[in-house]
């Protein structure tokens, strides 16, 4: 298997990311002590701080790399599956759907979810609608749906790496 590597030269100079700063605030979140007192549940959107991430992967904004999430399932005090929120959507995109939440056009990034710690927490914007929910938690589980995990594969060993 070949991998090219592109030098960053390469790169257009406002495509560069600067990860170095990022760096600088993960060691800070890092070692931020999860506030078990902290309550928060499915359908809210919090402000996390994502980060700078790879390729198209979403990115945060601001100082605090931040960018609004939609919690999918909260799984303890200290880990959820999030979702991030643009307000670049597309209607037309299987993988975006339009919120309507409070007068703000946003949409769901549905082809981005994630596991994140919930010492990535900010602030906590709000909640969506009931409706809302039940239908993004739809889209996920179609998406997620494996039709035939051995799609492509040589032989059922090759594709379990047995």
């Amino acid at each position: 298997m070949q991998f090219y590597l592109f030098p960053l030269l390469q790169t257009p100079e406002f495509m560069q990311k600067d990860f170095d700063k990022w760096n600088i605030e993960k060691k800070i979140v890092n070692s931020k002590i999860v506030n078990t007192e902290l309550f928060f549940y499915s359908r809210e959107i919090w402000w996390c701080s994502v980060g700078l991430n790879v390729g198209v992967e979403t990115d945060g904004k601001h100082d605090n790399f931040e960018r609004p999430m939609l919690i999918v399932k909260k799984f303890n005090a200290d880990m959820v599956w999030a979702l991030p929120l643009t307000t670049q959507g597309n209607n037309n995109n299987k993988y975006y759907y339009k919120l309507n939440h409070e007068e703000i056009k946003s949409w769901v990034v549905l082809s981005q979810l994630k596991t994140i710690s919930t010492k990535r927490f900010l602030r906590k914007v709000g909640s969506i609608s009931e409706l809302d929910f039940k239908e993004v938690i739809l889209r996920l589980q179609k998406f997620l749906k494996i039709e035939n995990p051995l799609a492509g594969a040589f032989s059922e060993a090759e594709a379990t790496n047995t």
